[in-house]
């Protein structure tokens, strides 16, 4: 894919700091950066993620699970993917997109939500479709409501 415009790593880190700062926390330590470097050198390829979308859902799933920062990791899932999302033209989801991705980054991070579920959130969101797929609302219920079972 020609004309994506992707995210460095001086970016993530900075990101990072600024997501810190104005949010809260102290803590801007890194705990394994290379990882992160990693994927975002990663989806830069087109043979393992061919879309805008792939590389946009792993991205975001790796920088809510992996931690590679000391504090933030959810945070800056968010905003290092709403970062990717604006450098490439999508500011008109950015609404919905924080509005929902709050909570997604938690389940996605505790393991309630997997890839396959994160990639249709994302994709609805990027249709401008997930405040009215029905089935995609349920499909969220249903993985975050298992864990409420076992409380």
């Amino acid at each position: 894919m020609d004309n994506i415009n992707y995210i460095s790593i001086e970016e993530a880190k900075s990101i990072h700091r600024a997501t810190i700062e104005n949010s809260g926390g102290e803590d801007y330590g890194e705990l394994d950066i290379g990882t992160l470097e990693s994927v975002l050198v990663h989806i830069q390829n087109d043979d393992y993620y061919p879309t805008f979308l792939d590389k946009l859902e792993h991205l975001f799933f790796c920088a809510c699970k992996f931690h590679c920062f000391t504090d933030g990791n959810k945070r800056i899932a968010i905003t290092l993917t709403a970062m990717f999302l604006l450098k490439n033209g999508y500011m008109a989801v950015s609404n919905v997109y924080f509005r929902e991705m709050e909570n997604i980054s938690y389940h996605v991070a505790a393991g309630h939500i997997d890839e396959a579920l994160l990639r249709r959130i994302l994709e609805a969101i990027l249709l401008g479709r997930y405040d009215t797929d029905e089935e995609l609302k349920l499909d969220i219920f249903n993985a975050i409501s298992i864990v409420d079972e076992f409380y």
